[in-house]
């Protein structure tokens, strides 16, 4: 849920989806002071990236925000998403635009990203999103958690988004970058946790 600054090409209160059985489909974004959905243009590199291992991916878009990935991700074949958003305003739209796609397999928890990881999370996810707002600097925390907690599927993929300007985050053991890369004031990485033998 990076709060950044409108793009110019981006719609103002609207998330568009880039692809998949929804592609295309707009969708409100809540009034919430700097919330925006990752842009079009990263989304597709990413999806591009994930594309082998996403058909009925298990999929956790944590600072959900807009929802723009966790969306994406069941447009394109995701079996289930878990949208955790901690703003009430934003997770209540969330639940109306998922709503109005009729997209069964998305849940979503209105709590923040740390409690819900501390609590007893549903399942072991594949696909992990992780777009926190960029002045939170929550990254290496929330990787930490997530890895402690044992909450994630052998070989899972985790995205990370932050300001470019950032030092990129310390990942737990075992979890490796397999892309990075950035886009204006954005960097973007994938990494991957490696496989118990």
């Amino acid at each position: 849920m990076a709060r950044r600054k409108q793009s110019a090409n981006s719609q103002t209160g609207r998330l568009r989806i880039v692809a998949g059985i929804w592609r295309s489909r707009l969708l409100d974004i809540a009034d919430v002071e700097g919330l925006r959905p990752t842009s079009e243009r990263i989304r597709e590199t990413l999806f591009n990236w994930l594309s082998p291992q996403l058909h009925g991916a298990r999929c956790l878009d944590l600072f959900a925000g807009t929802g723009a990935l966790g969306l994406e991700a069941l447009s394109r074949g995701a079996g289930s998403a878990v949208f955790v958003e901690r703003s009430g305003v934003a997770a209540r739209q969330l639940e109306k635009n998922i709503a109005a796609l009729g997209a069964t397999a998305a849940t979503v928890r209105q709590q923040d990203a740390s409690d819900y990881l501390s609590g007893r999370p549903e399942a072991r996810f594949d696909v992990v999103f992780l777009d926190p707002p960029f002045a939170a600097d929550l990254l290496e925390e929330t990787c930490k958690l997530l890895a402690t907690r044992e909450l994630l599927a052998d070989g899972a993929l985790v995205y990370l988004e932050q300001d470019r300007s950032s030092p990129e985050p310390e990942l737990p053991d075992g979890w490796q970058i397999i892309k990075n890369k950035t886009a204006g004031m954005v960097r973007y990485m994938l990494a991957q946790v490696e496989k118990d033998n």
